[in-house]
């Protein structure tokens, strides 16, 4: 009885194969679009790939599939936002940058909000790695604390959820920020204005004895 042949290793469809990183580039650029629009659970992954303009089987082959493109997807939110928050870097200018940047990059920042508003996503990181990220976040408005940017009666963990909503606002009440400000609540005027507001109201905060 002769030897079945050994199979061969899985490859990437053809067209793809000579530019793999360009490829995953378009696919997390299309995931975080249909991902923000849709949530976890609505997006589809057949969407993706005709957004992203390529064979689907891709998805499965880079990311092991949507579960596995969602979490590379927030790896790298996240990832960005944890280089973001140095100890040294002042509290208001980081309250600014996640001010700005919810509204520069709608899809991302609707990502986020579709993460805590529905059960339908997977943990993203997974459920350690995002507790380890926000108790990360956590020390650093600690440290910003222990420099005088508020005052010590303040609790840095309710602080940081105040100033991420507060960073949320244009995507979660647009209705209202059209009728109190008159200005568009996705566009770069707004994102400017508004996170400036929000630094300045952090820099009230000051701690008298520590300015």
């Amino acid at each position: 009885m002769s030897e079945a042949a050994p199979r061969s290793p899985r490859r990437a469809p053809v067209e793809r194969q000579r530019d793999p990183e360009r490829t995953k580039a378009q696919l997390l650029e299309a995931a975080k679009a249909e991902f923000g629009a849709k949530g976890y659970a609505a997006a589809r992954v057949s969407e993706i790939a005709a957004k992203a303009g390529v064979n689907k089987q891709l998805i499965s082959y880079y990311f092991g599939g949507k579960e596995g493109l969602y979490n590379a997807l927030t790896a790298t939110m996240y990832g960005d936002y944890v280089a973001v928050a140095d100890h040294e870097k002042p509290f208001a200018e980081v309250v600014r940058f996640f001010a700005r940047s919810g509204v520069r990059d709608h899809d991302l920042a609707k990502l986020f909000l579709w993460e805590n508003l529905t059960d339908g996503a997977p943990d993203a990181i997974g459920v350690e790695g995002q507790r380890e990220f926000l108790q990360r976040q956590v020390e650093y408005v600690r440290a910003r604390q222990a420099a005088g940017d508020f005052p010590a009666d303040l609790d840095p963990a309710f602080l940081l959820v105040i100033f991420m909503a507060a960073s949320s606002a244009a995507l979660a009440l647009p209705r209202i920020v059209r009728a109190v400000s008159g200005q568009d609540p996705q566009s770069a005027e707004f994102a400017e204005a508004y996170g400036e507001q929000l630094a300045r109201l952090v820099g009230h905060l000051a701690d008298p004895g520590k300015r």
